[in-house]
């Protein structure tokens, strides 16, 4: 079965928002929590990135749970205003390692993979080159804590 990919921004609710490390209240981990439990069943691995303010979130897995892990994010209300920046198939899982997680990043980082080219989820393997595409800085900003897990 062909591996899919969901790539979106979102801005964070009421109860999320400001708390850019997610100390001063859980619900960021309950979130979190809640959703790779469901992931880890439907098959569904992927990242959240939050800069205290907004989220961008990847997603990729089997279509069938990819689709369902999807649906509860469309319904959820840990977040609002969803732009969808990308949809379909990708050759490999790129983020095999958690069924979710979310890391805190700077709002820099954030705004430039939202606006890089994730047509394709293309991959080119270097995310300091002129035209490293969006999942070359999502990997490069989510592989220093694969190697610290």
């Amino acid at each position: 079965m062909p591996t899919r990919a969901v790539v979106y921004v979102s801005g964070a609710g009421e109860k999320i928002a400001g708390d850019k490390l997610g100390l001063s209240n859980e619900k960021l981990d309950q979130v979190v929590d809640d959703a790779a439990r469901f992931n880890r069943d439907a098959g569904v691995t992927g990242v959240l990135l939050f800069d205290g303010e907004r989220f961008l979130q990847y997603l990729e897995g089997p279509e069938d749970g990819l689709s369902v892990a999807y649906s509860r994010v469309l319904g959820a209300s840990s977040h609002n205003g969803i732009v969808e920046l990308q949809r379909g198939r990708v050759g490999k899982r790129r983020l095999p390692f958690w069924p979710m997680k979310w890391l805190p990043v700077e709002s820099t980082e954030l705004r430039q993979l939202a606006r890089a080219d994730w047509t394709g989820f293309n991959w080119r393997g270097d995310a300091e080159v002129a035209n490293a595409t969006a999942v070359d800085l999502l990997i490069s900003l989510v592989e220093p804590y694969v190697i610290a897990a």
